[in-house]
């Protein structure tokens, strides 16, 4: 099987998968609880959500580690298992998949704010934490890494040198904005193209943006990082829609369908890899695959 860059060098669009935690949640993950601990405790569950997502046409999978740093797990009381957990993360991952497509290791923010943003954790801790965990999922089996959900292109930039420096995974870094008056920033005020230039001088390989916003926003985002970087690939995992209070439940209201119409929009923007975040669902990910496809 070629691989993850060659393909998307080569001009093919990817698919990738959707929501993870309230996949999770429908299994029966309870508050309070690290959804990463059930790479541990409920390994057949979370490899059966890797399964839904390939059976609905996702070329790359993402692990249940999102949360899988020291610095979050400790909240849990278990910064001892970083290690045993993210590799039984990609493992799992990798066993759903096989040969037919990648892993990419899910990577998200430790919690933390840099000394330089005005919190009180080093550059040198987050890249410790952040090479703990990608290490350990290298060696688990994964293909690639996805730094994701970044607001920080200060703690991002210590994720992707972690990944570069230290395996030879194919490393994505993506971004969550926020539309403002001032237009699209992250939580720290980058702007896309600021946040997707930052990470590429880094090393990163490939840059994006996820969560935070609808697949209509994100066509938007996309056309500033493209410009921003004519030639680097794009991955775009958009929510299914803003998410709305019902009854007590937040709830995501973009439907399969929806969400397909904008796919060619999103692909002329200069999408490259094409997935989902909070409310998709391998129906959600089917539909994208061969609005996809048709294009």
């Amino acid at each position: 099987m070629k691989g993850l860059l060659e393909r998307l060098s080569a001009g093919e669009i990817l698919i990738s998968d959707g929501a993870m935690g309230t996949f999770l949640q429908e299994k029966g993950l309870k508050p309070g609880e690290s959804p990463e601990m059930w790479c541990l405790t409920h390994p057949d569950a979370v490899k059966s959500i890797a399964e839904a997502y390939i059976t609905a046409g996702s070329d790359i999978v993402e692990t249940d580690s999102f949360g899988g740093t020291s610095f979050k797990q400790k909240e849990f009381g278990f910064e001892d298992k970083i290690v045993e957990m993210n590799e039984a993360a990609a493992r799992l991952a990798k066993e759903a998949m096989g040969d037919k497509g990648y892993v990419a290791a899910s990577v998200g923010p430790t919690g933390q704010i840099p000394y330089d943003e005005g919190g009180n954790v080093t550059n040198e801790e987050l890249y410790e934490a952040f090479k703990e965990q990608i290490v350990a999922m290298e060696e688990g089996g994964a293909d690639a890494v996805c730094i994701e959900t970044m607001m920080s292109t200060l703690e991002a930039v210590q994720a992707v040198k972690a990944a570069k420096e230290n395996t030879k995974l194919a490393v994505i870094c993506t971004f969550t904005f926020d539309a403002g008056a001032r237009g699209f920033r992250t939580m720290m005020g980058a702007t896309p193209g600021d946040a997707a230039k930052a990470v590429i001088d880094a090393g990163a390989d490939v840059v994006g943006a996820n969560c935070g916003n609808g697949i209509e926003n994100m066509i938007e985002i996309t056309r500033q990082i493209r410009a921003a970087a004519p030639s680097i690939p794009i991955l775009i995992h958009a929510n299914a829609g803003m998410p709305v209070l019902e009854n007590g439940k937040t709830v995501f209201k973009a439907t399969p369908e929806e969400m397909a119409a904008r796919v060619p929009e999103l692909i002329a923007a200069g999408a490259n890899i094409i997935g989902g975040c909070c409310g998709t669902t391998p129906g959600h990910i089917a539909a994208m695959a061969k609005a996809a496809k048709g294009c």
